[in-house]
């Protein structure tokens, strides 16, 4: 049961074919990371799971349910059970901590509670003992706008837990992020996976980070599916063809993955 089902989806966008038949079988508990070169189609990928871009071809199914052809409240609902983490981030910057967390409840609550935000007790209760579970409870009455970009990323994963998701998907969830913000992330995906049993879906461009934190590796080139197995199963030939010139430097033996992890060059430093 749980297990989400990927039969040759594929997207294109105009003469681009972005996803190319990819085939893959996810079961539940998984922490699977998705790598490769910016513009592999990875998170087309996790967009058409989610259903924020719709397939050309093929179909995603979850147990018994045709995810790619849900509509209105099934839609919805599916949104619900399988929950974003952004890049980006995707908080309302000028409303608090506490808040952006607690519209992670906005589809299971009347609607009426969701327009006047009257959120519950239990509710208020869950969203603090998350942000507790992420060292980010201090920062509850803090507006978003005014948190590192590895505190927002940390407020959007305990958002997207108060969705009490099946899934979840990390879109590069440490692209913009400095090393010690990129541990405190990745160890927030991996607890939420290991304590809850949550399925996770992660794209990453980092090798080693991947193989540090996922148990699955999935490999996509020019939109297609290349490498799946276990991180130890990766070569050095799969490696190139999904990297090219920055492989050699992206791999590592696993001896040096920790201090790695510490020097992980993010892309942009934090404010």
């Amino acid at each position: 049961m749980n297990t989400l089902v990927i039969d040759t989806l594929s997207k294109r966008f105009g003469n681009t074919l972005a996803v190319d038949g990819v085939s893959l079988k996810v079961e539940g508990g998984e922490f699977v990371g998705i790598i490769g070169r910016s513009g592999a189609g990875k998170s087309t990928l996790l967009r058409m799971i989610n259903r924020l871009n719709d397939p050309t071809e093929g179909s995603v199914r979850y147990d018994a349910t045709l995810v790619s052809s849900l509509q209105g409240r099934g839609l919805r609902e599916w949104r619900r059970d399988c929950a974003m983490v952004f890049q980006q981030f995707n908080l309302v910057g000028r409303l608090d901590v506490l808040t952006n967390v607690l519209m992670g409840r906005l589809t299971s609550v009347p609607t009426w509670r969701a327009l006047l935000t009257a959120w519950s007790d239990a509710d208020t209760l869950a969203a603090l003992e998350t942000l507790d579970r992420f060292g980010m409870a201090d920062f509850a009455t803090q507006r978003c706008d005014q948190l590192s970009g590895g505190q927002q990323q940390r407020v959007a994963i305990c958002r997207a837990l108060m969705q009490q998701p099946k899934i979840i998907l990390a879109d590069e969830p440490i692209a913009s992020l400095d090393p010690r913000n990129t541990q405190l992330v990745m160890d927030a995906l991996a607890a939420i996976n290991r304590d809850f049993g949550i399925t996770v879906l992660c794209n990453l461009h980092s090798l080693d980070i991947a193989r540090s934190y996922c148990s699955r590796l999935v490999g996509m080139s020019a939109g297609r599916v290349v490498f799946d197995g276990a991180p130890a199963q990766l070569s050095d030939a799969v490696a190139q063809e999904l990297y090219g010139l920055e492989a050699e430097q992206l791999m590592s033996s696993p001896a040096q993955r920790s201090a790695d992890i510490l020097e992980f060059p993010g892309r942009a430093q934090l404010a």
